[in-house]
C-alpha cells in the first residue's frame, strides 16, 4: 500500500462521510429512519476498500518513493572478469533519495500504537461488561418474565436470550459477541409501569432482531483502525443515533399509533440517568441532544409509507453508485500502478532458485514458437519496479521514430560534465552509448524529444504504469516509471515482431545496437540496468532475447534487494538458466 493510495483512500473516506452527512440533512424528510441507518454501511464499504486482499499483496510501504536527485559524480562501475566481461560491466548512475525510513517507521508505529491502545481500552471495557454479567442476577419478577416471553413471541424471536438485572446500571442495554444479554436496572418495576417495561423490552429485542448488536462490533473495529480520523468518530456517533431512530421506528410500528406518546414518555424516563459502555452496547439511553431528536421523531411519526420507502431507496441507490464509482480510483492506484494484472493460468512455473543463489528476484521466459511463458517467482514477476537502463532500448527507438537521431546521424557531443567512468567523458553515437550505458546520452535524447512526445510514446507502448511524473531526466531512474518482468517480456515480443508498426529499419537498428554476442547456439541481444539509491544497488535488470535456428526466446530477469542487486548479476543468472535449458 503506497502513500498515494493511502492518501486517496483517506480522501475518499472523508468525501463519503461528508456526502452521507449531506444526504441525511438534505433528504431528511425523504429518508426513513431505517434507510438513514443503512447509509452508514456504504461508509463501511469504503473503509474496507484499502484493506481488500488484492491491495495488500504489494505489502505495506507508506513511502516507497521520496524526493530524489541524480548525482552524476557518483556514477559506479561494477566489473566481472569472465568471458562476457565487456558487455556485462554495469554502468549505473546513483540516485540520491531522501531517506524516509525513520518517518515511515514513526508513522506506522504511531498508527499501530494507537490501534493497540484503543484495542486494549475496548477489551478493558468489554471485560468490565463480562464482570457485570457475572455479577448480575436473573429476573425474578414474574410480570417482567412474562412480558419478555410475550414480546419475543410478538416479534417471532425463537432464539434463546438471557435477560438479567443489575444494580450497577441505570439504563437498559443489550450486548454480547457470542451470546446475547439483555440487562435491566435492578428493581426497574418500581419506577416503570407494565406498559413502559414492555416498551423497554420491545426496544431491546428490536435491536437484537435487526442485528444491531453484531453490527455494532464491526463499527467498533473500524473505529479502532481509523482512530486518528476525527470524521470517522463523528460518523460513528451519528450512526449510533440513526440506529436508535431506526429501532424506535420499529418499536412504533409494533405498538401502533395509540402508544406513540407513552413510548416517548418511556424514553424520557431515562433522560437523567447515566449510561455506561455506550460504544459496546445498544442502550435505550442517549445524550440529551440525541434524546431530543428521538422524541421529535416519535412525535412526528406517521408510519412508513411506500412512497417514502421508494424515495429512500432512490437516495440509497444514488449514494451506492457514488461508492462503487470509487473502486476504479482505488484499484488503479493500488493495483494497476504497482502490479501487472497478468493471466498466468497457462504459464509454466519453474524453480530457478539455485541459479539465483540467494538473490531475491524473478525470471520470465517466453518462446515465440510455442507461445509459452515460463516464470520463476510469480509474485515478483508482476511487481512493477523502475526499469533504469533497460528503458534505454525504447528511448533509442523513440528518438529514431521522431527523427531526433538517425542510423547514420546519432552522434551527440559530450556535455563537458566529468564522470567517473572515462567512457562517458566523450561524444557518443547510439551504438557506443548503448554498449557503455551512457546515461547522459539518453537524457539528452529525452530533452530533445520533449515530455509530451515521450508520454504519447509510452502510452503507445503501454509501458508499465506510464508514469512520467518523476521528471524528464529522472522518470526511469528509480523514480515514477515502473514496469514488471512479465511486461518487459511482452513488450520485447511486441518490439521484435513490430506489432506497434514502427519503421522496420528503426526496429532493426535498435536490435543491432542491442546485440551482445553470438555462439554456435544462437545470438544474444539484451540490455542490463542497475538501480542505485544512495550508493546501494537495489534493482538489477537484464532483459533481451536469444535468436536460435529454431526459435526466439524473450527473457527478463530482475533482482530486488537491499544491496548488490546489479544488472550484471541478473545477466549471470540469465545466462546460467539459458545454458541449463540448452537455449544458449
Amino acid at each position: 500500500m503506497t502513500l498515494p493510495h493511502i492518501l486517496l483512500s483517506l480522501i475518499l473516506i472523508t468525501a463519503t462521510i461528508l456526502v452521507i452527512f449531506f444526504a441525511r440533512a438534505v433528504f431528511y424528510k425523504q429518508l426513513s429512519a431505517k434507510w438513514r441507518y443503512q447509509l452508514w454501511f456504504l461508509l463501511i464499504t469504503v473503509l474496507t476498500l484499502p484493506f481488500i486482499p488484492i491491495h495488500l499483496l504489494t505489502g505495506l510501504s507508506f513511502f516507497d518513493q521520496g524526493r530524489q536527485q541524480t548525482t552524476y559524480s557518483s556514477s559506479e562501475r561494477f566489473g566481472f572478469t569472465d568471458q562476457n566481461e565487456q558487455w556485462m560491466v554495469d554502468f549505473g548512475t546513483s540516485v540520491s533519495r531522501f531517506d524516509y525510513t525513520f518517518l515511515h517507521t514513526a508513522v506506522v508505529s504511531i498508527w499501530i500504537t494507537g490501534m493497540i491502545f484503543f484495542l486494549l481500552l475496548t477489551l478493558y471495557h468489554y471485560a468490565k461488561l463480562q464482570r457485570l454479567v457475572k455479577a448480575a442476577s436473573r429476573i425474578q419478577n414474574q410480570k417482567i418474565q412474562k412480558a419478555f416471553s410475550d414480546c419475543m413471541a410478538e416479534l417471532q424471536i425463537t432464539n434463546k436470550l438471557t435477560i438479567l438485572e443489575s444494580p450497577a446500571i441505570q439504563t437498559p442495554m443489550t450486548f454480547g459477541l457470542l451470546k446475547t444479554y439483555i440487562l435491566l436496572p435492578k428493581n426497574i418495576e418500581l419506577y416503570l409501569s407494565d406498559d413502559e417495561i414492555r416498551h423497554v423490552l420491545l426496544h431491546e429485542l428490536h435491536h437484537y432482531k435487526s442485528k444491531h448488536i453484531k453490527v455494532n462490533y464491526i463499527f467498533v473495529v473500524y473505529q479502532i483502525v481509523y482512530w486518528f480520523h476525527p470524521l470517522v468518530w463523528k460518523a460513528f456517533k451519528e450512526m449510533r443515533l440513526d440506529r436508535e431512530l431506526a429501532c424506535d421506528t420499529e418499536v412504533l410500528l409494533t405498538l401502533g399509533q395509540r402508544e406513540y406518546k407513552t413510548y416517548g414518555q418511556t424514553i424520557m424516563r431515562f433522560l437523567e440517568r447515566n449510561s455506561r459502555f455506550l460504544h459496546l452496547t445498544n442502550q435505550l439511553h442517549s445524550s440529551k441532544k440525541a434524546l431530543k431528536i428521538r422524541i421529535l421523531n416519535i412525535a412526528s411519526f406517521t408510519g412508513e409509507s411506500k412512497r417514502r420507502q421508494l424515495k429512500s431507496m432512490v437516495v440509497f441507490a444514488v449514494l451506492t453508485v457514488f461508492v462503487i464509482a470509487q473502486f476504479p480510483f482505488l484499484t488503479a492506484t493500488a493495483v494497476s500502478t504497482e502490479r501487472y494484472q497478468f493471466d498466468d493460468s497457462q504459464a509454466i512455473v519453474e524453480d530457478y532458485s539455485t541459479h539465483f543463489a540467494g538473490n531475491e528476484g524473478s525470471f520470465v521466459l517466453y518462446s515465440l514458437n510455442s507461445d509459452q511463458f515460463e516464470i520463476y517467482n510469480k509474485e515478483k514477476s508482476v511487481r512493477r519496479v523502475s526499469p533504469n537502463s533497460s528503458y534505454k532500448i525504447y528511448t533509442a527507438l523513440m528518438a529514431l521514430e521522431l527523427g531526433v537521431i538517425g542510423r547514420d546521424d546519432s552522434w551527440l557531443e559530450w556535455d563537458g560534465v566529468e564522470y567517473e567512468d572515462e567512457a562517458w567523458n566523450s561524444g557518443q553515437d547510439l551504438k557506443s552509448a548503448m554498449s557503455q550505458s551512457v546515461t547522459w546520452y539518453f537524457q539528452e535524447l529525452d530533452e530533445r524529444i520533449k515530455q509530451r512526445n515521450i508520454q504519447s510514446f509510452v502510452n503507445q507502448l503501454d509501458y508499465g504504469n506510464k508514469d512520467l511524473s518523476g521528471g524528464l531526466n529522472h522518470y526511469w531512474l528509480e523514480s515514477s516509471l515502473k514496469i514488471s518482468p512479465v511486461e518487459q517480456v511482452e513488450l520485447l515480443h511486441s518490439f521484435y515482431t513490430n506489432q506497434l508498426d514502427f519503421k522496420e529499419e528503426h526496429v532493426q537498428f535498435v536490435k543491432e545496437v542491442m546485440k551482445l554476442e553470438q555462439n554456435q547456439k544462437g545470438t544474444l541481444y539484451g540490455k542490463t540496468g542497475t538501480g542505485i539509491v544512495n550508493g546501494h544497488a537495489i534493482n538489477g535488470w537484464f532483459i533481451g532475447f536469444v535468436e536460435t535456428e529454431t526459435d526466439t526466446y524473450f527473457f527478463a530477469t530482475n533482482i530486488q534487494q537491499q544491496d548488490h542487486a546489479y544488472g550484471s548479476t541478473a545477466a549471470e543468472i540469465t545466462l546460467s538458466i539459458l545454458s541449463s535449458k540448452g537455449i544458449y
